[in-house]
């Protein structure tokens, strides 16, 4: 007859094993060709089976001394296991299981009973919750979010006056940051969602074939390194808001979790993917992932790395990219434009005035664009290229708190090198158009470049708080979310408009880009770059909205032919985009009317469609 270990040894045993497979997991990198997908399924594996040993043997456990806040521990490395492969992998359903795996840990309070007791389980119950309030946030359930922060807070009142030893103001420190996080990102952020909908964008499957590019390969978005480093930023754990934003914008929103809401009963026995108990009252969808759409892109956040640590990722994701992939790097940071002796940019007046001659005017149909310059002589093409390469060793990007050391700065010329394969390069600073030595200098595929203005466009007086420059970049912002973007620039305060009329303005400007889509499709004059790009959603949408970006800051009064307030791309989209073009102009002007603010734009010369009967803010 064998001899059986008690329940409480074999379980003890396993919490090791699975103790050693965690802490080897949790080591690897979230990047670069190791086998993940191997070191995740050896982990879940363990801890499914401790998981399901704990549940048969729950009462013998507890009965031989097992704490409750230890079977927490256990689901809380669960979740931390699922999050950490969705940071590597995108995958939604590992970010969804995550979450259920928190809130079962929360609704069930698996700590209570010892935290107030013991400050080691005090720590490790603030530990799992600041985790969860990290996944939810990326999530989007804010309400979830909401309830977190309020538990933690009366936690922290018990706490400090439990324990003498308390690290109180970490904590304390931690709940003002995703405070300030919740405030600055707010509801009127978040009417529409930045994730790609089925319902509300395009459909991915019915998006227009380019015609410059049939018989030829088109190119899938498959990988996005985002990386971004400003002081005194809004801020929660290693997310700013531009991160945020921009994760967002590149991952498919969850079917259901938005549009339409949905919530389903299911029972407190009720158990996820690995035997987790999901709670009542905020139960997920099954089949919340819609598995018919694309893989997400896989993404790396990089938050404030050191100009090294951005080209080691670089390289890393460079060399696993897929062979019908393209990489899109986003690159937000305080930029070191051409500058004087003792470090400070120059003034708009004092820069070379060849990059001053590279954006478009709108004041004049026949002014000088982008489009047009790139098509001069032979020799001012040289000497463009000349100049570019020159302000590429100057201009960058200051990754870091110390000043201009080039240690810490990141130059256009550190990208050169990887661009014998195809890059979707976004930068967002002060020192954007420095990076424009990338074009013309590629080394296999030329690079598709999107750069922000050198100054923010002021937005009007009457704007409300999210204006501010510690809310976000206004760029990233026309990226990831161009219709809130556009009501901050003019100055409609978010609480003024109501849904229904956000819904409508929103029609409008989901109409322009469907017609500008198919516009950009039938091109004959649209650069290869953006035609092998322009089928993958993504970047088909990132692209329609740059086009917004700048028609709408070079139509907008303040901002009408002021050179260091236009963003940038490379190479040059065709004339019919030009901010003074018909199609950008009649869609500026129908949603500027609309919103009652028409009179700040140079595009209300004709009317076309009888829209002046329909200003949405007087039915508010």
């Amino acid at each position: 007859m064998a001899f059986e270990l008690p329940e409480c040894e074999v379980f003890w045993s396993m919490c090791n094993k699975a103790d050693r497979k965690f802490a080897k997991s949790a080591n690897l990198p979230l990047y670069g060709k190791i086998n993940h997908a191997s070191s995740f399924k050896k982990v879940f594996k363990i801890y499914t089976k401790l998981w399901k040993y704990q549940q048969d043997h729950r009462q013998k456990l507890i009965e031989d001394g097992v704490k409750r806040w230890e079977i927490g521990e256990i689901a809380s490395r669960i979740a931390q296991i699922y999050f950490t492969q969705y940071m590597r992998t995108s995958e939604m359903n590992l970010l969804c299981e995550s979450c259920r795996f928190y809130q079962a840990i929360l609704e069930r309070e698996y700590f209570k009973e010892n935290s107030a007791s013991d400050l080691s389980v005090a720590n490790k119950q603030l530990r799992c919750y600041g985790r969860f309030l990290t996944a939810c946030l990326t999530l989007g359930k804010r309400e979830m979010v909401h309830q977190v922060v309020n538990h933690m807070k009366s936690l922290l009142d018990e706490h400090k006056r439990n324990f003498q030893d308390f690290s109180y103001n970490d904590w304390k420190r931690m709940l003002i940051d995703i405070n300030r996080f919740l405030k600055a990102d707010t509801a009127f952020m978040n009417r529409r969602p930045l994730r790609y909908s089925v319902v509300l964008d395009a459909d991915p499957y019915a998006l227009p074939s380019v015609s410059s590019i049939e018989g030829k390969r088109a190119l899938r978005l498959s990988d996005a390194i985002l990386g971004s480093y400003h002081h005194n930023e809004v801020k929660f754990a290693e997310l700013n808001l531009d991160l945020f934003r921009m994760l967002q914008c590149l991952e498919w929103e969850p079917s259901g979790s938005f549009y339409p809401k949905r919530l389903v009963e299911s029972s407190e026995s009720s158990c996820g993917e690995a035997g987790a108990a999901v709670p009542k009252r905020f139960s997920y969808i099954e089949g919340l992932v819609d598995h018919s759409l694309p893989p997400n892109p896989r993404k790396a956040i990089l938050y404030r790395p050191a100009a090294t640590q951005f080209i080691s990722v670089l390289a890393a994701i460079w060399e696993d990219l897929a062979p019908d992939g393209i990489l899109l790097i986003y690159l937000s940071a305080a930029g070191k434009a051409t500058s004087s002796s003792s470090g400070l940019p120059l003034s708009s007046t004092e820069q070379n005035p060849g990059d001053m001659q590279a954006h478009d005017s709108v004041s004049d149909g026949n002014s000088i664009s982008p489009e047009s310059s790139s098509r001069d002589s032979p020799t001012e093409s040289r000497n463009l290229h000349e100049e570019n390469h020159h302000n590429g060793s100057r201009g960058c990007l200051r990754l870091s708190s110390r000043g201009n050391e080039g240690l810490n700065n990141l130059y256009p010329n550190d990208i050169i090198p990887f661009t014998r394969r195809p890059l979707f390069l976004i930068v967002d600073c002060d020192s954007s158009h420095a990076f424009k030595a990338i074009s013309g200098a590629e080394m296999g595929e030329t690079v598709a470049l999107l750069l922000s203005p050198t100054l923010p466009s002021p937005c009007a007086a009457d704007a409300d708080s999210t204006s501010q420059p510690n809310n976000g970049s206004q760029f990233t912002m026309f990226l990831t979310a161009p219709l809130q973007a556009f009501c901050l620039l003019v100055g409609v305060p978010g609480f003024n408009l109501g849904m229904d009329a956000f819904n409508k303005v929103d029609e409008m400007l989901s109409s322009s880009f469907d017609e500008w889509g198919k516009m950009l499709a039938d091109s004959e004059s649209l650069d290869p770059v953006w035609a092998h790009v322009l089928t993958d959603p993504f970047l088909r949408r990132l692209i329609l909205r740059f086009i917004f970006c700048r028609g709408a800051i070079s139509l907008y009064a303040p901002t009408s032919n002021k050179k260091e307030y236009l963003p940038e791309c490379l190479p040059p989209l065709p004339e019919s985009f030009r901010p003074a073009s018909a199609a950008v102009r009649h869609a500026i002007f129908r949603i500027s009317w609309s919103l009652d603010v028409a009179d700040n734009f140079h595009c209300t010369g004709d009317n076309p469609d009888g829209i002046g009967s329909d200003k949405l803010l007087c039915a508010v």
